[in-house]
């Protein structure tokens, strides 16, 4: 075997002291591994709030207890984001949206005469022409129209010509409520444009699936309208609400599927004519509300709101 010449020896002995003399030069050790950043999961914004409304049925003289209602959700912070009323609903539900409080309805309630919205007549299509009722609405809100109002307001009434049902929402706010209330035969139709609009609880007394087609995904409906009065009818005028009442009994219950919770005073001591019964229907509308409550807690709670 023939000897390496001493300066390939050398080489070779340089080469491999290099790693010893790289781990001397680290204490030994070999370069600690860079350390990555910490995995972070990413954040899941919590889903938005539901987006509640009120949706008030009609009554006539019964709508009074609209105003209990709101009473008391408003003593416990809860803030629509949109009203949708029928009749007497479209009345307290305009008010309402124009910035009255509960407190304020109620005032407003006590010191309401009935001539204040009821123009009698004996000539036309109805007893009542409903201007008083107009005019009234549009002072009361400031003649602010519909889509001015907050929280967000509208109204069911239907064409008297096609039976169409029409959802107000915009345009002028006490010939809007005019012609939802214009129960017929009481009310003369309300004439908007070319065309004759009535009470619009012939096609939805609790106006609940108006509330879902405006985009609510919470819906408290209040139906002030209580079972048929078992007493004899007072006069004609009670006669024909008392009709109107029992014709509407199966399309507002069909519509209690669609509402998240319903609210329904015991009206039975206050007909649909009884408007000095005022007192009362607020009275009745509290106590409803009230036993409500647990109920409406729970399914916000679930749904991420707290009541207070």
């Amino acid at each position: 075997m023939t000897a390496l010449p001493f300066r390939r020896w050398r080489g070779l002995l340089l080469l491999l002291s290099l790693p010893m003399a790289a781990c001397g030069l680290f204490g030994g050790k070999p370069p600690p591994a860079p350390e990555l950043p910490p995995v972070v999961a990413p954040t899941v914004p919590p889903p938005p709030p539901p987006k509640i409304a009120l949706a008030l049925g009609g009554g006539a003289a019964r709508g009074f207890a609209h105003i209990g209602v709101i009473k008391v959700l408003e003593s416990h912070g809860l803030k629509p984001e949109m009203v949708v009323g029928t009749s007497a609903g479209s009345v307290a539900g305009a008010l309402y949206s124009a910035g009255y409080s509960g407190f304020d309805l109620q005032q407003m309630a006590f010191d309401l005469d009935r001539a204040t919205v009821s123009d009698w007549t004996l000539f036309g299509k109805g007893l009542i022409k409903g201007d008083a009722l107009r005019h009234f609405i549009n002072g009361a809100v400031k003649n602010k129209t519909i889509q001015q109002l907050k929280p967000r307001f509208a109204c069911v009434a239907v064409k008297l010509k096609t039976g169409e049902a029409v959802l107000f929402e915009r345009g002028e706010t006490g010939l809007a409520v005019q012609a939802s209330s214009a129960v017929p035969g009481v009310f003369a139709p309300a004439r908007i444009g070319d065309e004759d609009y009535v009470d619009g609880g012939l096609v939805s007394v609790v106006p609940i699936r108006y509330a879902r087609q405006m985009g609510a995904d919470f819906v408290i409906a209040v139906d002030v309208a209580a079972p048929p009065d078992q007493r004899e009818a007072q006069g004609k005028l009670d006669v024909v609400m008392r009709t109107f009442g029992i014709m509407g009994k199966t399309i507002r219950e069909s519509e209690y599927p669609l509402a998240d919770v319903v609210v329904v005073p015991d009206m039975r001591d206050v007909t649909s004519t009884d408007f000095e019964g005022k007192h009362r229907a607020i009275l009745a509308g509290e106590r409803a509300a009230q036993a409500a409550l647990p109920e409406l807690r729970a399914k916000l709670k679930a749904r991420g709101l707290v009541l207070e």
